[in-house]
This record gives structure tokens, C-alpha cells and sequence, in this order.
């Protein structure tokens, strides 16, 4: 199955790619400079940023090409070179983001990443930083023939459904779903109370239900766990303790060892499995779950703002 990309125009984007060493292995814009989203950011439309990301074999290289071509994106740490530059990269989340760029009159921040390490978050939920922003729409822009890449996007889209799954109700609608799926990222991000629109997430979903419906509606479908009322938009889900552990035993590694290390009193030396099946059983199982998944995005929003400082000197763009 083949991550949709989404159709409207990609002229603009495309411009914005041209200007960017071409040995990338995916590249896509997200946020609401590129899908309309209600409340304040809403407001700004054809003024706000353009995000981007993009995904390369070898950082070390491709920033070295890019510094050639525009060294001006780089905070300070481009007089260190593209060695140091990587290994900054490779704290917090993976992803070293230039912020404030002018670009074809407008303003873009784009992340690097490498693929290996975008590969391990898509599949393990290691920071949930990037696949996070993969489990909700985003238009893609270039994406070669790794067979990994492709097989670790679909997963991710899986995971975020098995993991709403065990924190919504028997029976609710196909915006709740999106709702939870969206959420997902942001569940133990401080910047959400310290900073960022605690709205955010319903102003994302409610102008773009058909766009979540592109990246999910085959997975829906597919999935024997659930009950798909297309035409009503409602889905029906299995709750059992059975059902649950069947779901927990499809979650992504990192959010399973976070579950674990929460249930499992220290010094209890059990195995993952017995202690999904407690969780299971637990009335309490999907606060479990999202308490696991506000661990991991916790820890890798705090470590990548504060990257921020020292690669975002848009001051000293020169």
C-alpha cells in the first residue's frame, strides 16, 4: 500500500525543493501552511511558514552540499562544519530543523533527517517527533524506491490507529478517531501549554476529515479488529481484554517498554507479554497507553526545543 499523495497543486513546493541539494530519500511539507486549519493559524493563510522535511542517506554529505549552496540557512554551527552539524542532528529527535529561511517569498524552516533514523521512529516510536508528524496529512513532495521506508510509513499509520484504539470507547465516530490519531504527537509536549494553541488538534482535524479519511480508510477496512460504518462514519471496536491485548501486543517497541516500566513494580523481573495481558485486563488501559506515548514525546520535545536555541539563530543569517 502506498502512503497517498495528497493532489492539489505542489507547484510552490517543488520551487522550494529546487533549491536543495536532490539526494533525498522523502521530502514533504506539513502544517498549516500547506492544509487549511481553523482558529488562529487559520488567519494568516498564504502568510504562514512553510515546513518541511526532509529525509537523507547520509547527513554528514548532504549538509556538506548544502552549506555550499546555502550556507546562509545555518545558524553559528556552520563555522564548525558539516561533522559537527550532524552530530547535532543527532540529539533529542534526529532532526536538525534551519528556521526562518526566505525562500521564493515566503518563509520556510526545513528539518534534516537521516533515513535510518526516520525508519526507527516510524517503526518503533523511538520519539514519535517525526512519524507523529506522518500520522496525520502532509503533502509529499519526492520519496525514492526504498522498500523500507515505504513498508515503515504504512506501519506507523497502523500503530497510530492501534494505539487510538485502545483509548477510545466501543463505539465513536470517525472524527474522534482522528482526533485521538492526531493527538497523538502532542500528548506530554510542554509546548503545548507553554506556548502552542491547546486547540491545535481540533483545528487540524475539522477541515481536513477527508485528507485523514486518504491516509486511513484502507487501513480501516482492512483491519478485522474493527467495524468500519463507512456511510455513518462510525466504527465499532472489539474491547474485550482479549481484543486489547491483541493490540498491545501491535504497538510499536518503545511505546511497549514505556507501558511496561510503568505497570511493572521495580525490582519485578517480568516479561513484556505478562504485562501487557495485566494492562489488558486493566479498566484503566487506555490511560495506561497514553501515559506511555506522553513519556515518549515528553523527553524528545524538551531535548529538541532546546536544540532551538543554537540552531535557529536566525539573527545571524549571513
Amino acid at each position: 500500500m502506498a502512503l497517498p499523495v495528497l493532489s492539489s497543486s505542489a507547484v510552490k513546493f517543488r520551487r522550494v525543493l529546487a533549491h536543495f541539494p536532490q539526494e533525498l530519500s522523502l521530502a514533504f511539507a506539513y502544517g498549516s501552511g500547506v492544509f487549511r486549519q481553523a482558529g488562529a493559524a487559520a488567519e494568516h493563510g498564504e502568510n504562514n511558514m512553510l515546513d518541511f522535511v526532509f529525509a537523507v542517506d547520509d547527513s554528514v554529505t548532504w549538509h556538506m552540499m548544502n552549506l555550499l549552496k546555502n550556507r546562509n540557512h545555518y545558524s553559528f554551527l556552520k563555522f564548525f562544519g558539516p561533522k559537527q552539524i550532524t552530530s547535532m542532528q543527532s540529539y533529542g529527535a534526529g532532526i536538525y530543523y534551519n528556521t526562518l529561511v526566505p525562500c521564493n517569498g515566503r518563509m520556510i524552516k526545513y528539518g534534516v533527517i537521516s533515513t535510518d533514523t526516520l525508519i526507527d521512529d516510524l517503526l518503533h516510536w523511538k520519539t514519535l517527533y517525526v512519524a507523529g508528524r506522518l500520522q496525520k496529512p502532509v503533502k509529499i513532495l519526492t520519496q525514492n524506491e526504498n522498500s523500507k521506508l515505504q513498508a515503515a510509513l504504512v506501519s506507523n499509520l497502523k500503530s497510530a490507529v492501534t494505539a487510538a484504539f485502545l483509548m477510545l470507547p466501543e463505539s465513536f465516530s470517525e472524527e474522534d478517531l482522528y482526533m485521538q490519531i492526531a493527538g497523538l504527537s502532542y500528548s506530554g509536549d510542554f509546548r503545548m501549554i507553554i506556548g502552542e494553541d491547546r486547540l491545535k488538534v481540533q483545528n487540524i482535524v475539522k477541515p481536513n476529515i477527508p485528507h485523514f479519511q486518504k491516509l486511513y480508510s484502507t487501513i480501516l477496512q482492512d483491519c478485522p479488529q474493527v467495524v468500519y460504518k463507512h456511510h455513518l462514519g462510525r466504527l465499532e471496536i472489539d474491547k474485550s481484554p482479549e481484543g486489547q491485548f491483541a493490540q498491545l501486543m501491535a504497538l510499536p517497541k518503545t511505546l511497549q517498554q514505556k507501558i511496561t516500566s510503568l505497570v511493572n513494580p521495580p525490582g519485578k523481573n517480568r516479561d513484556v507479554e505478562e504485562i501487557l495481558l495485566q494492562v489488558a485486563h486493566d479498566p484503566d488501559c487506555g490511560f495506561v497507553v497514553h501515559q506511555g506515548i506522553s513519556g515518549i514525546v515528553r523527553s524528545s520535545s524538551i531535548v529538541q526545543s532546546a536544540k532551538t536555541i543554537l540552531t535557529a539563530d536566525a539573527t545571524l543569517h549571513t
